[in-house]
């Protein structure tokens, strides 16, 4: 019988790679054996269990419970990922046509949203780090400086920890925008394990946001899918975000993930501060070892030279560029000779996503095997460019909502100068929009696509033969 998905997944379980990527659990049990219990618990809404859309006995006493670990005032689950939680948290504090700030880099989510609720985003940079090669996180002055100029800006959305662990500085930021009296949205989905130790950044409940959502399935033992919407302030209509929530979700949601949820916030409660405590402790112990090789960054806090920013210890930043090895050689040689799948790479690093259900052995068995790979001097074939990241402010022609719902065609780079985006145009590093749909392309953005194909950047957006979309 052809199951083609069960047949791939079955397959990448046998080869018993170390897990330094998505999801927390690793593939492991913890408090439960999932394996049994699955069947038995996938169940819906009958006598004796409860309803997600109107929760009124346990689903509600467990989100009160992981409200009081997280330090919320309201905790929702959000059993359509933190996708689902970010259209509901957006669209419940705008209305069709609020402007809103969001940051650029942040995740494809948050410009759905924009789609979803009609609205009109303006946007603040990151800063970029050229010595160390990664994008840092916004500066609570350009936050200032863009509520200084838009004074109808409704709500402010802040990616923080990014994909590669930074931090803002979220209790800055928080204390600008209430003092501007705007509603501060954060993007919490890789920092659910925050609040558990005094070694890492501080939450963003803890800096003061108004509502955070967490993917609690990224470095917590949820299953994929799994992520909470909290409330931090009294500022939000907690009824508002409730109907919001029902309208971004399935009607059927899934006891197995709701359940998933309920057990590892009682997991990361019990545990969550002593575990930390052991995968920090072997990252330090271990992966810090490696920056006495020469060529061999490893990304730290030390790394930062700003007070704005800090850094998540769970991500481990590899980059090899010294020994002309990029990051995605490095995953691609991590994976099939030492049996080690990491989280993502891109140019520079190799991202390795630790998690409570790592073990000190798998820091151990990563560094041995950094370590062999800078004494094979075979594996350095690479030649790394050194790309000059540009911000190129674009001019916005039609708000994105409406670029999203007009025609398109294909039309080559060279023939696109002061014709509309109708899609975004992204390179990878670093992963922020040169061009948003509704964008005006300019000379400077083409010349500057050239350069990065040129040197092997990935560019989402453009697809075959040099071809972009375009709005007709």
């Amino acid at each position: 019988m052809d199951m083609p998905i069960v047949k791939g997944l079955e397959k990448y379980a046998k080869e018993n790679n170390i897990r330094f990527h998505m999801p927390g659990h690793k593939g492991r049990n913890s408090l439960l054996e999932w394996g049994k219990l699955i069947p038995q618990i996938d169940v819906t809404e009958v006598d004796g269990t409860d309803n997600l859309h109107n929760p009124t006995s346990m689903i509600l006493e467990s989100q009160d419970l992981a409200a009081k670990t997280f330090g919320a005032k309201k905790t929702f689950y959000s059993i359509n990922g933190t996708t689902g939680g970010i259209y509901a948290a957006i669209t419940s504090v705008c209305k069709p046509g609020d402007r809103i700030l969001i940051q650029r880099n942040c995740h494809k989510s948050v410009y759905n949203a924009t789609i979803l609720g009609r609205l009109e985003p303006v946007y603040v940079y990151p800063e970029y780090d050229e010595d160390n090669n990664i994008v840092l996180g916004i500066n609570p002055l350009d936050i200032q400086n863009m509520l200084e100029k838009y004074n109808d800006i409704k709500a402010i959305v802040i990616t923080s920890p990014s994909y590669y662990g930074i931090c803002s500085n979220i209790k800055e930021i928080a204390k600008i925008v209430h003092r501007f009296g705007k509603i501060l949205i954060v993007d919490e989905a890789h920092g659910s394990h925050l609040k558990f130790s005094k070694r890492l950044p501080e939450s963003a409940l803890e800096g003061g946001a108004d509502i955070v959502i967490q993917s609690t399935h990224k470095t917590l033992p949820a299953f994929t899918q799994a992520s909470m919407v909290h409330v931090g302030t009294d500022r939000i209509d907690t009824e508002k975000l409730k109907e919001r929530m029902t309208l971004y979700q399935t009607t059927s949601p899934s006891y197995i993930l709701m359940a998933s949820i309920d057990m590892a916030r009682a997991y990361i409660e019990k545990k969550g501060t002593s575990r930390l405590d052991l995968i920090i402790n072997a990252i330090e112990e271990n992966i810090f070892k490696l920056k006495d090789l020469d060529g061999v960054r490893i990304f730290d806090n030390n790394s930062i030279k700003s007070n704005n920013y800090s850094f998540d210890l769970t991500k481990v930043l590899i980059s090899l560029k010294g020994i002309n090895i990029t990051g995605r050689r490095l995953e691609k040689i991590l994976r099939q000779n030492y049996k080690i799948q990491l989280e993502m790479s891109d140019l520079y690093y190799g991202i390795a996503l630790t998690s409570v259900l790592d073990e000190p052995k798998y820091i151990e068995k990563l560094t041995n095997a950094i370590a062999d790979i800078y004494n094979k001097r075979d594996y350095r074939l690479d030649i790394i460019p050194t790309i000059d990241v540009k911000y190129i402010k674009t001019e916005t022609v039609m708000p994105l909502y409406k670029a999203y719902y007009k025609e398109k065609k294909l039309l080559n780079l060279n023939k696109c100068n002061g014709k509309i985006a109708g899609d975004f145009i992204i390179p990878y590093p670093p992963g922020i929009p040169l061009v948003s749909p509704g964008e005006r392309i300019n000379s400077d953005i083409i010349e500057y696509i050239k350069v990065l194909k040129e040197n092997n950047i990935n560019i989402l957006g453009i697809q075959d033969e040099s071809k972009i979309k375009i709005i007709e």
